[in-house]
């Protein structure tokens, strides 16, 4: 189900409270970077009561942020970080909104397509391991 971003709350609050999706299994993004709205934030979510799945995505820009989940699901906050530490999306309302996978002053999202695959952080690597870049 593609929705629009400003439906997003409503829709996710409804398809677990109405239609018993009771479950986020995931939730992940994707960059598109030559889109206008270069990011699809997709939630798969499950309904053990009827045994279904459904997937529901939205298209966000660069800097736009999206209202946090872990009201809904607390199984979002990890996740919701993980989008966050990688792609650099924002969601509003976040208990604790910060990297998960990175340390924590690390430049760069790494699973932006604009993020090169041999790039990483050199400042960071000097400061804090003393080591130049393998690289």
């Amino acid at each position: 189900m593609e929705v629009d971003r400003s439906l997003i709350p409503d829709i996710l609050r409804r398809l677990n409270h109405d239609e018993q999706f009771d479950y986020c299994v995931d939730l992940t993004a994707v960059h598109y970077p030559k889109r206008e709205k270069p990011f699809d934030v997709v939630w798969i979510l499950y309904s053990f009561t009827r045994n279904e799945r459904i997937r529901v995505k939205t298209q966000i820009a660069d800097g736009e942020t999206l209202p946090s989940s872990v009201p809904i699901w607390t199984t979002c906050n990890w996740l919701e970080r993980e989008v966050y530490d990688m792609f650099g999306i924002r969601f509003d309302g976040h208990p604790d909104l910060k990297r998960i996978l990175l340390p924590d002053g690390w430049k760069g999202h790494p699973l932006r397509k604009d993020y090169g695959i041999l790039q990483q952080d050199n400042e960071w690597v000097q400061i804090n391991l003393g080591i130049e870049s393998g690289q």
